[in-house]
């Protein structure tokens, strides 16, 4: 049976996350509906990540397996064709050994987090970041950060539906940069807990505000629920 890899690009913005739900439309839901208009299969899709609602991917990478062979490039123009107008693009598609599976072969994860600090409402940015109206004390942001890298019980950045019995992660790295109003937080592991990026990147907000005066030693430290430090 021939196993496909795709490489998806998409819009978060009206959609539930990628994980198929009774509660809206997924991102997960659409592809699984385009392959089966395309193939006459019904199959499950499965992502290298399973984002939140709202969250877009640049390189999402998925895998399914259908019984007939297509050949690559029709795979990713006909599946492009049975999205639209949906705002989620194929933009590569690949054969790939019977045994590759997106989420279980990934390697490594990335994500990133876009922060417009002003006081003036978005319009281009609209969907696309944060508007974080009060001034963040940048250099603060950046110095608790690097707390994150390592090995660490990340049970305090994880949401209540958090599903994961292990909640020990290690970050792999994390950066910080800003120009102007603009600041892009980056960070990359092997695997997140659910909605942990947005705690990391709230609690950071929080202490560049002066909102709270824990460090985030001291949410590990105390096992602080980050919920409730606000």
């Amino acid at each position: 049976m021939p196993n496909y890899k795709i490489i998806v690009e998409y819009d978060g913005t009206n959609f539930v996350g990628w994980q198929q739900q009774a509660n809206g439309h997924s991102i997960q839901s659409a592809l699984q509906e385009s392959v089966f208009k395309l193939s006459g299969e019904k199959v499950v899709i499965y992502g290298a990540g399973r984002t939140d609602a709202g969250v877009h991917a640049y390189c999402q990478s998925a895998s399914f397996s259908i019984n007939k062979k297509i050949a690559t490039d029709v795979i990713r123009d006909g599946l492009n064709q049975h999205l639209r107008p949906k705002l989620i693009s194929i933009q590569k598609a690949e054969l790939v050994d019977d045994d590759f599976h997106a989420r279980f072969s990934a390697k490594k994860r990335w994500y990133e987090y876009k922060i417009i600090n002003r006081r003036s409402p978005l319009t281009i940015d609209a969907n696309r970041a944060w508007c974080v109206h009060k001034k963040l004390n940048i250099e603060k942001m950046k110095s608790e950060s690097f707390s994150f890298l390592g090995k660490h019980d990340l049970n305090a950045f994880r949401s209540a539906h958090c599903q994961s019995k292990n909640s020990i992660k290690t970050i792999d790295s994390i950066n910080i940069e800003n120009e102007d109003e603009k600041i892009i937080f980056q960070v990359s592991a092997k695997s997140f807990l659910h909605s942990q990026v947005r705690i990391m990147v709230g609690t950071l907000v929080d202490i560049a505000k002066g909102n709270i005066n824990k460090t985030i030693l001291d949410i590990y430290k105390n096992k602080i629920d980050s919920d409730l430090l606000s």
